[in-house]
């Protein structure tokens, strides 16, 4: 493990600076000639009409990558988010915008669709990346699976298909990089040994408690981004995706005690080892103060000892376990899905 070599401010813990604005943007290279901001907001469970306020919030004080996707139902006020703010001078070149393709738009024929009403949701002309959201295929018009009925077997709606689809809507300008979500290693090979265009992205669960380490060597030795989601162990996720006793990232002794030695805050300390591991991590967060304070955990330097000690609080523990794909009836299983 190396040490993270970024610029660190030295004035003072950033928990204790309710105004501080992060100027400079720590990026990472994407398909060789894109840079993705190296930590961004999650808009995952913004729901209930906060995703305007929270995404403008962001964008004030100083995020450039916002996380979207067409089934957290929210993409149409993130564009509003997106259109006040370029109201008033902000620029989109300066900002990157992921979005994600659901399930039940898999066949070929519907993934231009899909990508254009994420666009025309956003309020923007073109995604900095579109991935395909989990390798799992649903019915067209199902927008949540209720039974077995509603998916459709991947062999019948292969991924090699959609990823040619994928291709195409990057070709029309509709994208600048494509990528995909939930994929492990050995979902991923076919599509670096077959098709044209490589993915530029895999975002995955990853944390302290589930590192993902062997998926993340094999992204890099690919060049494949690899972008980090509940990087904070996404405590507010929805009972479905929950176990009798998960356990809590801010409660680990090894986070907490680093925390305090820093003066930083656990949230701090789980975002810099994230940045420190060549990872973007996408933290959601609809508060002003926690928000400035996830982004300047990109500044945050830890060292070779310090990483090693987090390496240690490892439990191989995955919170989006997916087996909530597991139903009567389904050709999906979790052990499946990760194999």
């Amino acid at each position: 493990m190396v040490a993270c070599q970024l610029t660190s401010r030295k004035n003072g813990p950033v928990t204790k600076t309710p105004d501080l604005k992060v100027h400079a943007v720590k990026t990472i290279d994407v398909a060789s000639k894109l840079k993705m901001p190296a930590i961004g907001l999650g808009t995952w469970k913004m729901d209930d009409g906060v995703a305007t306020s929270a995404v403008k919030t962001a964008l004030d004080v100083g995020y450039k990558h916002i996380d979207c996707a067409a089934i957290y139902l929210n993409e149409h006020e993130v564009g509003e988010a997106f259109s006040s703010w370029f109201a008033q001078g902000g620029n989109r070149d300066d900002l990157w915008i992921t979005s994600k393709l659901w399930n039940n738009s898999h066949q070929p024929e519907h993934v231009e669709a899909a990508i254009k009403k994420s666009l025309s949701d956003l309020q923007i002309d073109e995604l900095d990346l579109y991935l395909i959201h989990w390798p799992i295929a649903q019915k067209h018009g199902v927008l949540r699976v209720e039974s077995g009925a509603d998916f459709i077997p991947i062999e019948q709606a292969p991924i090699s298909d959609t990823w040619k689809a994928m291709e195409d809507v990057l070709k029309k300008g509709l994208c600048k990089s494509i990528g995909v979500s939930n994929f492990s290693s050995s979902k991923l090979q076919p599509l670096l040994d077959n098709e044209t265009i490589k993915p530029a992205v895999n975002q995955v669960e990853a944390h302290p408690f589930f590192p993902q380490d062997e998926l993340l060597d094999f992204c890099h030795e690919n060049g494949i981004a690899f972008t980090g989601y509940s990087p904070l162990g996404s405590g507010d996720r929805p009972d479905r995706m929950r176990a009798d006793a998960d356990p809590n990232l801010f409660e680990s002794e090894i986070i907490k005690s680093l925390a305090a030695e820093r003066n930083i805050s656990p949230g701090q300390v789980l975002l810099a080892w994230a940045v420190c591991r060549g990872t973007v991590p996408i933290p959601k967060s609809t508060n002003k103060a926690r928000l400035q304070e996830n982004l300047a955990a990109a500044e945050i330097e830890l060292s070779d000892e310090e990483m090693k000690r987090i390496a240690e609080a490892n439990k191989n523990y995955r919170y989006v376990h997916g087996k909530f794909w597991e139903m009567e009836g389904s050709p999906y299983l979790a052990d499946e899905i990760w194999a």
